[in-house]
């Protein structure tokens, strides 16, 4: 009996690589909460405008994992880009400290540092993020994959942890305002501080315990140089080295310029978002040519890529957590908790929470319906993650249409929102995390990943472009009436503001016309989470149809 449980726990490497993600996840979750907020009242940009750097600062993060993975894969190992990731992490977050300590009368300064900050954490999270979860797919022999769903669950209730300290302390620290309302806008800088300091402990907690821990079951160390690889990491007939052809790099280069230049110029998409949209689909292309692909190895690849397209639906609506959720909760939203007035960017905590409370639980689910020939296949769990996020949002849009431009949120809603949304994240995120770890041939495994995230990269491009389409929320509306202006009026074009109206509105960051989006205009809030319930829904339906052509291509895997 002993010796079956030894068998059947998951090793002690996952806890290690557990803490040092709940750290990390502290560090980004907590800055990515005051992020927007930071960007409106200190450094006065339009909501419009942070919203776009928002989707992508978050895109560019999921983009350089491929260059993080391509580097482990090559030439550092999951161990050496985990440290470095770490330390780059670090320096941008005092960066953002930094930026938060002087915007006052150096407002140009202050920008150009909070870029660079930004940029230092894009690339820390590329060389970090898709080694540590390769590691956790490593952790487990060929015979015990069969336990990468639950152990995948374990290690998200890491990321979730971190995140709930990460969005409870960063906001207490840095999202302060008085009795009266008034926001402190020199308080960010401390949020941004506690952040560095918590991704200095989870690189100090890996570099101590990962010698001893991160190995395999005969005691090998994991992530090591890739020269080191032993022929016992890899599965039976399989490759141990990619075999990109010349013509296959420049194709792929060929690609990625054209598809840039069609999505730049016909589409209209940023350089940013450009660049995350075009690498995508440029390294998804020149993976599927290598020639040392088997066709089993590729069709399973195929399925990786279709899943992670679908993925991109989620995440655009699940990532306006940080954008115009925030918004609304900060301006037209009854934050009173239980008699605790809480700041808008801790609103998010509750999605932490959740997941906390909710991915053992599903762990056990997943496990207990395996156990019963029951258990649904990977893309399926991911197709009703789509569904339940579709069903969140067409909720707080019907609560939405009852409030118009003057009434108030319960706070409860938004609370409701983000325990449904922590639903469909467990069963997409780690599943999906899960499924590339069981599909990828070891060669790509990093490499793999770092397409994954990107699909998380497109979605937050596509989030931060539907969320600089947020229409004005009530507090507008206040403001524009305290300035003589009747905003309705204007956004109605019903009357014709005069120049120094129009100047007045810019200044006060309220913009004079609704947004549009695929044609449509959207008048009001509900109209705007629509979008979002039509997009998620779609793709449900779509990625349900197309299980049984998934599941004949993953070739026996689950």
């Amino acid at each position: 009996m002993e010796e079956t449980q030894v068998k059947t726990a998951h090793p002690k490497g996952l806890w290690v690589l557990f803490g040092t993600e709940m750290w990390e996840r502290f560090n980004f979750y907590g800055m990515r909460a005051l992020l927007t907020l930071f960007l409106v009242n200190s450094l006065l940009m339009k909501e419009e405008e942070a919203s776009l750097i928002y989707g992508g600062f978050l895109g560019l993060c999921y983009l350089t994992p491929m260059l993080g993975g391509f580097v482990a894969d090559r030439f550092l190992g999951n161990r050496n880009c985990i440290l470095l990731g770490g330390l780059l992490m670090a320096i941008g977050q005092l960066l953002l400290f930094t930026s938060g300590s002087i915007f006052e009368g150096n407002q140009d300064l202050a920008r150009i540092i909070m870029y660079c900050g930004l940029g230092v954490i894009v690339f820390g999270n590329g060389f970090f993020k898709p080694n540590i979860s390769s590691m956790v797919g490593s952790l487990y022999p060929k015979q015990e994959k069969t336990k990468l769903d639950s152990a995948f669950t374990i290690f998200y209730m890491g990321i979730n942890i971190g995140a709930f300290l990460g969005q409870s302390i960063c906001p207490l620290l840095g999202d302060v305002k008085d009795a009266t309302g008034f926001r402190d806008v020199h308080a960010f800088k401390w949020g941004f501080l506690a952040a560095s300091i918590a991704m200095l402990l989870g690189t100090i907690l890996f570099y101590f315990l990962k010698n001893k821990y991160v190995v395999t079951p005969e005691g090998r160390p994991l992530g090591g140089l890739p020269s080191k690889n032993v022929a016992e990491d890899f599965e039976e007939g399989e490759a141990q080295k990619a075999n990109f052809s010349q013509k296959a790099l420049i194709g792929a280069g060929i690609a990625f310029l054209g598809l840039g230049a069609i999505i730049h110029f016909v589409f209209g998409q940023n350089l940013i978002y450009t660049l995350i949209y075009a690498s995508g689909l440029a390294l998804a292309g020149l993976i599927i040519s290598d020639s040392s692909l088997t066709k089993v190895e590729r069709d399973r690849i195929i399925v990786i890529y279709i899943v992670s397209f679908f993925i991109i639906f989620f995440w655009a609506a699940f990532e306006q957590a940080g954008s115009s959720l925030t918004f609304i909760a900060d301006n037209q939203t009854d934050r009173n908790f239980f008699g605790f007035l809480m700041p808008a960017s801790m609103v998010q905590i509750f999605n932490g929470m959740f997941v906390v409370i909710l991915a053992v639980p599903f762990s056990i689910l997943w496990d207990t319906l395996r156990a019963k020939g029951k258990e649904p296949i990977s893309p399926v769990k991911l197709a009703v993650g789509l569904v339940v996020i579709s069903i969140s949002f067409f909720m707080i849009a019907t609560q939405v249409s009852y409030i118009g431009t003057s009434g108030l949120l319960l706070v409860k809603w938004l609370i409701l929102l983000y325990f449904l949304n922590t639903c469909a994240e467990l069963c997409l995120s780690p599943i999906g995390l899960s499924l590339v770890g069981k599909l990828s041939p070891k060669r790509f495994a990093s490499l793999l990943y770092g397409v994954f995230f990107l699909s998380n990269a497109s979605g937050y491009a596509l989030g931060g472009t539907l969320g600089s389409i947020l229409p004005a929320t009530g507090d507008k509306f206040v403001k524009a009436k305290e300035l003589g202006i009747d905003l309705q009026a204007v956004l109605d074009k019903t009357i014709t503001p005069s120049a120094a109206q129009l100047e007045l509105l810019a200044k006060n960051q309220i913009t004079d016309h609704y947004p549009v989006f695929a044609g449509f205009t959207i008048h009001n809030l509900y109209e705007f989470f629509m979008v979002f319930v039509v997009l998620t829904g779609l793709a449900a339906v779509v990625l349900f149809a197309l299980t049984p052509f998934l599941k004949k291509m993953m070739h026996g895997v689950r």
